[in-house]
């Protein structure tokens, strides 16, 4: 049975400012599809992100959700569409608490008043549910994780971003988003695009994997490639399937400096 294109982005060329990141980006993501976007620090991935949810601009190039044609679109429109967004480093609100931060994400569709989708989105998060009093910024670094993922699923999304979501957090709650992410994907049939450097955790999540360097995606492998270990080594060559994070991405560096951060 043939799936629908979910998304695409073609021959997209972004970056902050004049700085170039992204060259002619072509890739495709499928209904209920989960697809890795591997790469070393500085190689465009976050970047990739930022351009497919709107935060930076398209330079030329097109992106289409649902083939709709979403290049012009602002963040947020993107966003009442169904294109849900989690960043590396969480974005949660600090001072607020736990059912504040999913309160703050409540979008009435018309499929649920805010009571009953916090109820619904905790059933999924189990965790989560003794915390809701809790400050965002008292959560261990996992909990917060937890919590972002639940914020973006308070908006039923057709498709997720996820950049880096196993980022400096515990292997107990790593597995317990992978087992999340795939029974969610399940039953809401939604689509992933995932930016991982955690080899293992995206070659159990993803349908394909796509590699990225210097801002232009070079290859891919399959599921079934993806556990032979000889020819992940050598069609990476790079060693991203390897690598951890020693330095920051060349997208937060450029983002720091543009915005006085660093």
């Amino acid at each position: 049975m043939q799936k629908n294109m979910l998304f695409r982005m073609k021959d997209v060329a972004s970056g902050y400012g004049k700085v170039p990141v992204l060259h002619g980006i072509d890739l495709e993501v499928f209904e209920n599809e989960i697809v890795g976007i591997l790469g070393h620090n500085g190689m465009g991935k976050t970047t990739l992100l930022k351009a497919a949810m709107g935060f930076l601009p398209t330079k030329s190039g097109t992106i289409e959700y649902t083939k709709t044609d979403i290049t012009k679109y602002s963040t947020n429109a993107r966003a009442r569409l169904g294109i849900g967004y989690v960043p590396q480093g969480r974005g949660i609100f600090p001072q607020l608490t736990v059912r504040e931060n999913l309160r703050f994400a409540y979008r009435n569709t018309g499929r649920g008043s805010e009571a009953d989708t916090i109820g619904q989105v905790l059933s999924d998060f189990p965790r989560l549910e003794r915390l809701l009093e809790r400050e965002g910024g008292a959560l261990s670094g996992g909990e917060q994780q937890l919590l972002a993922l639940a914020r973006c699923l308070m908006q039923s999304p057709g498709f997720l971003l996820l950049d880096e979501p196993t980022e400096g957090i515990q292997p107990s709650i790593i597995d317990e988003i992978a087992d999340t992410l795939i029974s969610q994907r399940k039953r809401r049939g939604f689509g992933i695009l995932l930016v991982e450097q955690n080899f293992d955790f995206i070659a159990d999540l993803s349908d394909r994997v796509l590699v990225l360097e210097r801002g232009k995606i070079t290859g891919s492998l399959s599921r079934d490639e993806l556990s032979d270990t000889e020819k992940v080594d050598s069609f990476l060559g790079f060693g991203a399937a390897r690598s951890t994070r020693a330095t920051p991405d060349l997208d937060d560096n450029v983002e720091n400096e543009i915005l006085g951060n660093s």
